[in-house]
C-alpha cells in the first residue's frame, strides 16, 4: 500500500520530486547515473509512505513487538547522558522512521521523551497530529517562541530530547555548509547544550528490509566553549551538527525524505519551473 501511494505521489508531484532529486544528487555526487537518481528518488518516496503506515501501526502493536523490530548501534550513549544527569539533545534528520525509535525508548525502556515539532496549518492538522505522538507517550514540544522552557525542563528532568534538525523551519538558523552548499540550519541545539552542559547526540533510524528499523547513535559532539562570542561557538558546533548529518545520511541517502525547498538554490530551481515558494525569514 505504501509503496502504491509513493509512487502516485511521485508522478503528480514534479516540484517533490524534482527537490527529492537535488537531493539525492547532493548526497551521492555527480558521478551518479540518471537511471540511479531515478531509482532512489522512487525509494525515497516510498520510505516516506513507509513512514506514515508504519508510524500508524505503532499505536496497536504490543511492546514486545515493538522491541523484537528496533536493532540498536549506540544506546549506550544515551543511557551515559542520562546517568550523567543530564537529558541528551538528540539530532536527527527526517530520514527513516524516527517515531518507532521514540516508541521503543518510551514503552520498552520507560524513559521520557521529548520531541520538538513543526508547527502545521490548519490548527486541527496539528493537533491532530500531537495527539498521536502522545498516544506513542512522547511530550510533544510545538517549535517557536516557548520550546526553549519547555526543553530546558526537559533537560533537567533526564528526557532524551529529540530535534530534526536537518532543516531551518523558522528561517532564523545558523549558516553552514551541508553537503557542499551554503544553507541554514537550526542553531538551537547547540545554544541548548553550552548553556546547559546537554550532550549532542546525532541519531538516525534506518528502516530494515522487511520490517523494523536499525538505530544508530553517534558519540556526543564537542560542545566545550571556545569562541570570545557565544554566537562563535553557536556556528561552530551547529557546522558539526550539519557534518554529522551528512555522515548518517549518506548511509541510506534514498530513505531521506526531505521534500521542501532546504537550499537557497532550491529556490532558484522552483521558481525557474514557475513553482516559487516562500523563503524563511523573508518577507
Amino acid at each position: 500500500m505504501a509503496d502504491n501511494l509513493s509512487e502516485i505521489a511521485v508522478r503528480q508531484s514534479d516540484e517533490r520530486r524534482m527537490l527529492v532529486e537535488r537531493n539525492i544528487r547532493r548526497v551521492c555526487g555527480s558521478e551518479i547515473s540518471q537511471a540511479d537518481v531515478d531509482r532512489k528518488v522512487i525509494e525515497s518516496f516510498q520510505a516516506y509512505g513507509r513512514y506514515w503506515v508504519d508510524s500508524f501501526r505503532l499505536p496497536q502493536m504490543s511492546v514486545a513487538d515493538i522491541d523484537w523490530g528496533i536493532d540498536y548501534d549506540g544506546y549506550e550513549h544515551i543511557a551515559q547522558a542520562r546517568a550523567g544527569g543530564h537529558g541528551p539533545l538528540v539530532v536527527l534528520p527526517h530520514l527513516g522512521g524516527w517515531e518507532w525509535a521514540g516508541f521503543w525508548i518510551t514503552r520498552v525502556e520507560n524513559i521520557p521523551l521529548t520531541a520538538v515539532v513543526e508547527p502545521v496549518e490548519p490548527k486541527a492538522l496539528f493537533d491532530f497530529f500531537a495527539d498521536f505522538r502522545r498516544s506513542l507517550g512522547m511530550h510533544v514540544v510545538p517549535l517557536g517562541p516557548d520550546a526553549g522552557t519547555a526543553v530546558l525542563r526537559a533537560i533537567r528532568e533526564r528526557h532524551v530530547i529529540c530535534l530534526l534538525s536537518d532543516r531551518d523551519i523558522e528561517g532564523n538558523g545558523v549558516e553552514v555548509e551541508f553537503f557542499g552548499e551554503v544553507t541554514k540550519l537550526p542553531g538551537g541545539p547547540a545554544t541548548l547544550a553550552l548553556r546547559t552542559g546537554a550532550p549532542i547526540l546525532p541519531m538516525a533510524s534506518y528502516f530494515k528490509p522487511g520490517g523494523g528499523i536499525r538505530c544508530v547513535v553517534r558519540p556526543k559532539l564537542p560542545v566545550e566553549r571556545k569562541g570570545k562570542r557565544l554566537r562563535d561557538d553557536v556556528e561552530r558546533i551547529t557546522q558539526s551538527i550539519a557534518y554529522a548529518l551528512e555522515e548518517l545520511i549518506r548511509e541510506a541517502p534514498e530513505q531521506w525524505h526531505v521534500q521542501q525547498p532546504n537550499w537557497p538554490s532550491d529556490y532558484d530551481a522552483l521558481a525557474a519551473i514557475g513553482k516559487p515558494h516562500h523563503h524563511p525569514g523573508t518577507q
